[in-house]
């Protein structure tokens, strides 16, 4: 029997909205499938993503190991997760074409390193499946009326649709419409961010990294581990978005000031620090403390560290004295950096915060208080840590709701 065709509404032209488009195509081929897109061009933050490569997913695929990257929306993910997970996105992107490539941490990518082979992989898919892309349609107005369609009225024209599919991103005036339906939504705070730190240890030392620390936030129980990074304004790297990932909203009430604490050497305690460096001291007696640092630290960042403790730099090692490797033990492991502020990461803009999650049926990204009404990507109240996993949760909500409102 011929499936029933729908008229299917696709607010916002990103990731998650054209992945929906393209999977209710594919569901029925009938279906009369439009994307309303308020803005110039679609696929706006897919082209910036990754540096203009666009990290389209992560190589983690099973969902139990996937859902531990998002600090919000991880335990609803996980049944999405089995059905259409990280391998599912490589294969469907191979499948049109795309030739993906993983990178040692564990980032995909495609293999041309530009982000328009992707933008140009979606726009070629909703083109061969009828799809009509309107852009410069900004919304106005969603509403619906008993036994009545969908109507939505941008500043052109009124739609109407049996199935709204809202894949706005964080859109505040989107939001601000959903919460007139009845929704709540949860305040949207930034997630992904950099710490602004003014520190004799740190300035003039932009592109040091490290290769893994372990950092922790006083007076709290938020900690992270993984490579850190120094800027021109602080601190930046795996390690430190991780932090801001999971403390977004604890940070956000802090106003983005308190005290950083990091150990340089993850693994190792001062006690065993203070051991190395006694053996380090007997075996190197004659040569300078500045000239040499023995834990594989960038060289700059150990000079620093040494002239923080207050070390002159004709200093011998045989001429350093137990309180001394004390402090320098105690540094290494426990040095304090007081942060000031905050850096979007990039072009990257992540919010956390959006449509509440126990309000959505994560089975077919359905309203629980609207029937034909359907959310993916982040305009709900999900994020993640970087590595490609905001664009993982796009493509898999984004296809469940696309083929739910196919044929629910």
């Amino acid at each position: 029997m011929k499936k029933k065709e729908k008229d299917i509404a696709i607010i916002g032209g990103g990731a998650a909205g054209f992945f929906a488009a393209s999977a209710s195509a594919e569901i029925n081929t009938g279906n009369n499938i439009f994307i309303l897109e308020k803005g110039h061009n679609v696929l706006n933050k897919v082209k910036i993503s990754g540096g203009g490569r666009c990290n389209v997913t992560n190589v983690c695929s099973d969902p139990s190991d996937l859902i531990k990257f998002y600090p919000r929306g991880g335990k609803e993910l996980l049944s999405p997760f089995h059905k259409f997970n990280s391998k599912d996105t490589v294969d469907w992107f191979e499948s049109h074409g795309v030739k993906l490539k993983t990178e040692p941490d564990g980032r995909i990518f495609p293999i041309s390193d530009d982000s328009q082979t992707i933008v140009n992989c979606l726009l070629d898919t909703v083109q061969k499946a009828g799809i009509i892309v309107m852009k410069q349609h900004v919304v106005t107005s969603i509403r619906k009326e008993p036994q009545e369609d969908w109507t939505i009225t941008t500043a052109i024209k009124d739609f109407h649709a049996d199935k709204i599919i809202v894949c706005t991103g964080s859109s505040g005036s989107i939001w601000k419409m959903i919460e007139s339906l009845g929704h709540t939504i949860e305040p949207p705070v930034p997630s992904l961010f950099t710490f602004n730190i003014k520190d004799k240890r740190i300035i003039e030392l932009p592109g040091i990294s490290v290769r893994n620390t372990e950092i922790l936030i006083e007076s709290t129980k938020l900690k992270a581990s993984g490579p850190l990074l120094i800027t021109h304004w602080g601190m930046s790297g795996p390690g430190i978005l991780k932090i801001s990932a999971w403390g977004a909203r604890e940070l956000h009430k802090m106003n983005y000031k308190f005290n950083l604490i990091i150990n340089w050497l993850p693994g190792l305690n001062q006690e065993s620090i203070k051991d190395m460096l006694n053996h380090v001291k007997k075996n190197n007696p004659t040569r300078k403390i500045y000239s040499f640092s023995p834990f594989g630290l960038p060289i700059r960042l150990w000079e620093r560290i040494i002239d923080y403790i207050g070390i002159k730099k004709d200093i011998n090692w045989n001429n350093i004295s137990g309180i001394i490797i004390s402090k320098i033990a105690a540094e290494l492991t426990h040095s304090i950096f007081n942060v000031n502020g905050k850096s979007s990461f990039k072009e990257e803009f992540v919010t956390c915060g959006g449509v509440k999650r126990s309000e959505i049926d994560f089975k077919t990204m359905e309203s629980k208080l609207f029937k034909g009404l359907f959310f993916a990507g982040e305009v709900i109240d999900i994020d993640a840590v970087t590595g490609g996993f905001n664009f993982q949760a796009a493509w898999t909500t984004g296809r469940i709701a696309g083929i739910s409102a196919s044929v629910i």
